[in-house]
């Protein structure tokens, strides 16, 4: 596990933050359009789910990789996976927030960048604009039980 103090998880937490806010959109050659970094991914990378909050270790981590996100999707001309899905998404109808059930697909890219094996996860809600949605450290596997570890394999959880 990797040990830091409170101090630092502020600081990287902080200059993720900042970094994630100067992105405006990067262009996916696989997906041949521009990826959106909205208010969305970087509620997610500090919230499992609404009022869930990340773990600190977890946090700590994407923040300290957030930087290698935007290369990843920019070098991107392949795509690991694929999820469809409907899922009940808060959407902004006529001046109110509404959950509605929509189509979800989540584009899944890994890359291998400055010794970093890493997973970007990107969103996209009933055809509309594609957005960044996280990113995964490889965390590794539990040899007793085969399973990933820190993560579930769930991409609205993840």
């Amino acid at each position: 596990m990797i040990q830091f103090t409170a101090q630092q998880f502020e600081e990287i937490k902080s200059k993720g933050e900042i970094f994630y806010k100067t992105l405006k959109d990067v262009y996916c050659p696989y997906l041949k359009c521009k990826i959106y970094f909205n208010s969305q991914g970087l509620e997610h990378l500090k919230f499992k789910q609404r009022e869930k909050t990340r773990l600190e270790q977890d946090q700590y981590m994407r923040f300290k990789l957030i930087g290698l996100a935007p290369e990843v999707l920019k070098c991107s001309y392949t795509v690991q996976g694929i999820l469809e899905t409907k899922r009940f998404e808060r959407i902004r109808v006529n001046s109110r927030t509404e959950t509605i059930l929509k189509p979800v697909s989540y584009y899944e890219f890994i890359a291998v960048i400055k010794r970093n094996r890493i997973k970007v996860i990107t969103k996209q809600i009933d055809g509309g604009n594609v957005f960044f949605w996280s990113i995964i450290p490889f965390w590794g596997m539990d040899t007793s039980t085969m399973t990933r570890l820190l993560h579930e394999g769930t991409p609205e959880e993840d």
